[in-house]
């Protein structure tokens, strides 16, 4: 499928005369607008068919259920404004994400690790919308107030894993897409209840929004097969982050190159 048809699909799945498209070719993106929101959005097109090549029809609704879904909590702002005591959840970000909102605005965000950052996410039900300083006094809390509410709803994310063993090797993967997935590696509690189970040694992954994968990785291998499983997961992610993994221990993430003169001796090694 080129980009123009895929362009052409989501006008016939998007057929609100609210919406003005803008298809940008030379940078193979697509800008929504919506008329009486005086809002917008741009949608990269490469993901999308890159999704569509595994995925086929899944992508493109998913695609369509994102757009409708963000228009609906535009349109629900508009009409009711914030509610106070609402929701709020962090999401990862990698460090090249913009720190200013369409408009201009910054976002609130937290520095985290030397690839990530923390943003943080009025939760909508079925979307968020990445929180900025104008809402600040519609939400009727502080900047730190945010930032400590965040933290702490992460920890009442479902924490369920699925096992794979792969050459000795065993990873552990958080799934649950629901747009935080990634977020529960600032889920200090788990990620020590995670320790408890390695042998080899823990490594974390945040290559898309809807995935984090620890790793206990037990010999040499383990590092390749890491490698090459956080670069898929990053090409194909609706919001990748990073396909970088980091080493955890004690408590503490460090970035690690998976290359052999690298890698990281066995826990058990250094008792």
């Amino acid at each position: 499928m080129k980009s123009a048809q895929l362009v052409q699909i989501l006008k016939e799945k998007l057929p609100s005369h609210e919406f003005k498209w803008n298809f940008d070719r030379k940078n193979d993106k697509v800008r929504l607008e919506h008329t009486l929101l005086n809002k917008g959005m741009d949608i990269s097109l490469p993901e999308i068919l890159a999704k569509y090549e595994t995925d086929g029809e899944a992508s493109i609704r998913e695609v369509v259920y994102t757009i409708n879904e963000t228009f609906t909590a535009m349109e629900k702002e508009l009409a009711e404004g914030f509610l106070q005591n609402t929701v709020i959840y962090p999401v990862i970000r990698s460090t090249s994400f913009p720190l200013t909102s369409k408009a201009g605005d910054p976002f609130i965000y937290k520095d985290h690790t030397a690839e990530t950052r923390i943003f943080y996410a009025l939760d909508l039900g079925t979307t968020y919308r990445l929180i900025d300083e104008t809402m600040i006094a519609s939400l009727g809390v502080s900047e730190q107030e945010i930032i400590e509410s965040a933290l702490f709803k992460v920890r009442s994310l479902p924490t369920e894993v699925k096992r794979d063993e792969v050459a000795g090797n065993v990873f552990y993967f958080v799934n649950n897409k629901d747009g935080y997935d990634a977020s529960r590696i600032l889920n200090v509690a788990f990620l020590r209840e995670m320790e408890q189970k390695i042998d080899g040694h823990m490594t974390v992954s945040v290559p898309h929004q809807d995935v984090l994968i620890i790793g206990d990785i037990r010999n040499d291998t383990g590092y390749d097969i890491l490698a090459q499983m956080t670069m898929q997961f990053f090409t194909v992610g609706t919001v990748p982050i990073t396909s970088l993994s980091f080493i955890y221990e004690n408590g503490k993430m460090e970035p690690i190159f998976i290359m052999a003169k690298n890698r990281v001796t066995r826990k058990e090694e250094n008792k």
